[in-house]
């Protein structure tokens, strides 16, 4: 088990068929079985699929009679995203440092020839 819902989010994000389900319950909530018809799996492969992705907090599912919507839950993504921005000003930073010193090389070098 995950200690903490970043590393469960990232963990239910490692396998692509789960990114593959997430990627469909963008277009809007379905079904299980709409959801396992792309996949060359059996269905109890894909609920076990679906549980991982309720534990991480990325999907929910509904009851309504026989049918059970599963449902996209943005929140633990938006935590990612927050999680990765931190990294990308850095290298952001370090690249936009790189750049000015390129550029200063190839001035200085301009000013020699």
């Amino acid at each position: 088990m995950q200690s903490d819902p970043l590393s469960a989010t990232f963990a239910a994000l490692a396998d692509p068929t789960r990114r593959a389900i997430l990627a469909r319950l963008c277009l809007g909530e379905t079904s299980v079985t709409e959801l396992a018809e792309p996949f060359d799996i059996s269905l109890p492969a894909v609920t076990k699929h679906l549980k991982v992705l309720q534990r991480a907090g990325l999907i929910t599912q509904g009851r309504q009679a026989q049918w059970r919507p599963c449902k996209l839950e943005a929140k633990p993504l938006q935590d990612v995203a927050d999680w990765v921005e931190q990294y990308r000003r850095f290298w952001e930073a370090r690249l936009d440092r790189l750049e000015a010193y390129l550029l200063e090389l190839q001035a200085k070098d301009g000013k020699e020839t």
